[in-house]
């Protein structure tokens, strides 16, 4: 007999909510509490999950056996499950669920409602998961509130049809190839929306077999992901005919010492964009969450510096960035501080504006006139010190 207690691994993590597709800012996100609470960050390094499980469906397919063979390789066994329910996850506390879980990974096959693309906007036309959860600790989470039940990270094995399947939506989206100022994107493929690709690539190797995929792909497509990670390594001479854009998500010194455990340094990753530039690489910032810090101009500035040095003498670079300020929503905040009781992220309802998205959830983010101050600061200050850069959008 089942445990009651038991977690459905096949169930995606993510709720979906099909009339209110994800918005790559956090804003369309519905809010759920995790009821979780997560360990001290500690330093980034390459993730070793303490338990590796796989479903029997999962390991019906090629990729599946891949994951398995390269875990195996890796001196971690995996343990083979009888059903699609996982066992032993659920502590005795909300600690010990989260902490069980967060250090499990699940070998499974997606979910249907993850095959039928949604749009992205206003990163891509469309979300395509390989994977879902992150071992990263970072205290302003945009998944915060938008994921349920204990945080197992789930990687999918149908990974052959899942990228066989995108050819049906080539053409069809509206966020790049139906608009004129991003069309050269051409249809854009976002793949890390509920996880970080680099954190996973190890384990699995399905973003190398994503990128692949891309440069056989003769049309004109774009597979894009972000991570806070740097391990570029096996990307390095990977044929890509320039069809993937990989962004690295930086921040000024304060906001990622302080609210990004477990990831890699801005330097490190600075480093990574500019391997994969030489490589010939699109590649990209995600400047995320920006924050009007006491400090923020001098702060910002020494990051665009960075930035500026990092693409110094890379011929041609096809450098892009997204701005995404901070925001929060009642639920994402109630998970945050359940996650991190002493965060000093600020969280304050009443120095934020209120807004209602498209779906009619609340979101806090700053007021109108901090917002154009910060706008306009980084739309002058990106053409200044890094010219070559393209502002792709302002959220």
């Amino acid at each position: 007999m089942t445990s009651p207690d038991a977690v459905d691994v096949d169930q995606p993590l993510a709720v979906d909510v099909p009339a209110a597709p994800h918005d790559a800012s956090g804003e369309r996100v519905p809010t759920r509490d995790l009821a979780a609470l997560a360990p001290a960050a500690r330093p980034a390094r390459r993730w070793t999950p303490g338990r590796v499980v796989a479903t029997p469906a999962a390991l019906e397919h090629p990729h599946g056996q891949r994951i398995v063979d390269r875990v195996q390789a890796l001196g971690i066994e995996v343990e083979r499950l009888r059903s699609n329910r996982l066992v032993g996850v659920r502590g005795q506390t909300d600690r010990e669920t989260y902490a069980r879980a967060k250090a499990t990974m699940a070998i499974v096959v997606s979910p249907p409602s993850r095959r039928a693309l949604q749009p992205i906007a206003p990163s891509a036309d469309w979300r395509v998961d390989l994977a879902e959860g992150c071992p990263a600790h970072c205290q302003y989470c945009y998944l915060a509130g938008s994921l349920s039940g204990p945080p197992v990270t789930r990687v999918y094995a149908d990974l052959d049809d899942i990228l066989a399947g995108l050819a049906a939506y080539a053409g069809r989206g509206t966020v790049t190839s139906r608009n004129a100022r991003r069309a050269d994107e051409g249809t854009t493929f976002e793949a890390s929306c509920y996880t970080d690709p680099l954190a996973l690539e190890h384990l699995t190797g399905s973003w190398r077999r994503a990128v692949q995929h891309f440069a056989r792909w003769d049309a004109p497509v774009q597979l894009r992901w972000t991570t806070k990670y740097a391990d570029v390594g096996t990307f390095v001479g990977l044929p890509h005919a320039g069809r993937t854009r990989v962004r690295f998500s930086v921040n000024c010194a304060p906001v990622s010492e302080r609210f990004e455990g477990g990831t890699a340094r801005v330097p490190d990753r600075l480093a990574a964009l500019r391997r994969l530039a030489l490589d010939g690489y699109p590649v990209g910032l995600t400047i995320a969450p920006i924050m009007p810090l006491p400090d923020w101009r001098e702060r910002y500035g020494d990051l665009l510096d960075q930035v500026r040095a990092a693409v110094d003498g890379v011929p041609e670079v096809d450098l892009t960035a997204e701005l995404i300020t901070h925001r929060f929503t009642p639920g994402s905040k109630e998970v945050l501080l359940g996650w991190y009781p002493h965060t000093r992220l600020e969280m304050d309802e009443e120095s934020r504006s209120r807004k209602h998205g498209k779906f009619g959830a609340v979101k806090y983010v700053y007021p109108r006139d901090t917002m154009a101050e910060l706008r306009g600061w980084f739309t002058a200050e990106l053409a200044a010190r890094v010219p070559a850069c393209r502002i792709l959008y302002w959220t």
